[in-house]
């Protein structure tokens, strides 16, 4: 899905003094629906390889991005990163994680593995917490202790139905986990950064796209029909539009806020793959489904928690006084 700049729930730390806008509720909005939506396009392009699809995703972003900081004036940063190596290098890996997630992401809808991807996602937020807890040394409360407990039944379940681990939830909750946790550590803007990553894996990608067409096995567009060639330039528009809302709307948000809504992306995908895709959904799959959403029930629970606590503290401001 998404390479939000950050994990939701860390996009943006200014956030949790401020309370919500419309204006940042629609843009966020709008974005967790494009990605929602994203595995109808995917699913129009699965006859093209998924490290092609990722490539065109990869080089079409770039002028979008690109043009997007200019208009914005923000080239400051951007300058300073490309002088600085090891902010390259943190970018490098950064960017070599979330093409990992795409890759991973694009060949499960083309291989009718949407349910996994959507799982994927369900579990991406305890992942992170869990990452924290453990790398970071941040602090656990019961309720979120007790989701990632369910998630992990829930993947245990999974596990023992499909007679191994559930390789596509787990790539991507592992490459996104990482993907997160290192995109902490550059120094650049959401829009920066994710157009320093691009920029990086650009040259890969071009090099890739050139090597097929010229071993002749396909064309620079997929098989060199209008119809491919549409739809691989659009990759960029589908890539770099919602992280461009993401971005914007995450400035206006609580956290809180922007906690709970990130669970619309994963849920529009169930709903996409067992209603629209016929992926199979058995009893068990539903047991394991059952107990991730009772993991997002003890997460949100979690978050709206702590908002309570957050809004008990806040001193009182007497009339006509001064702020």
């Amino acid at each position: 899905m998404t390479t939000a700049a950050e994990t939701p729930a860390k996009a943006n730390p200014a956030a949790t003094d401020s309370g919500d806008s419309l204006p940042g509720f629609v843009f966020a909005l709008s974005a967790y629906f494009l990605w929602g939506f994203l595995p109808f396009y995917l699913k129009a392009v699965d006859h093209i390889g998924a490290i092609e699809v990722v490539a065109h995703r990869i080089l079409w972003s770039v002028p979008i991005a690109g043009g997007w900081i200019l208009w914005l004036g923000r080239t400051a940063d951007l300058k300073r990163a490309l002088r600085d190596w090891r902010i390259l290098g943190m970018a490098a890996v950064t960017a070599t994680l979330i093409s990992i997630n795409w890759s991973i992401y694009v060949w499960a809808i083309a291989n009718d593995r949407a349910l996994e991807g959507s799982l994927g996602y369900y579990i991406n937020p305890l992942f992170t917490i869990m990452l924290g807890a453990l790398v970071l040394r941040e602090k656990v409360t019961r309720l979120q202790l007790a989701a990632i407990i369910s998630a992990f039944v829930a993947v245990a379940i999974l596990t023992w139905e499909g007679g191994g681990l559930p390789l596509v939830s787990l790539g991507l909750v592992f490459s996104w986990g990482g993907y997160a946790y290192f995109r902490k550590t550059l120094p650049v803007g959401p829009n920066q950064s994710f157009f320093l990553e691009v920029l990086l894996l650009a040259p890969v990608a071009l090099v890739y796209l050139l090597w097929q067409t010229l071993s002749g096995d396909r064309s620079f567009f997929g098989d060199g029909s209008w119809t491919d060639t549409g739809l691989l330039l659009f990759a960029g528009v589908a890539t770099a539009i919602p992280l461009i809302l993401y971005a914007n709307g995450a400035k206006l948000l609580r956290l809180s806020t922007i906690g709970v809504m990130q669970y619309i992306v994963p849920t529009m995908i169930f709903l996409i793959a067992v209603f629209v895709f016929k992926e199979p959904f058995g009893w068990v799959r539903l047991l394991a489904f059952g107990f991730i959403w009772l993991a997002l029930i003890l997460y949100v629970s979690s978050i709206l928690n702590e908002r309570r606590r957050l809004r008990a503290n806040l001193p009182l401001i007497e009339p006509g006084t001064r702020t």
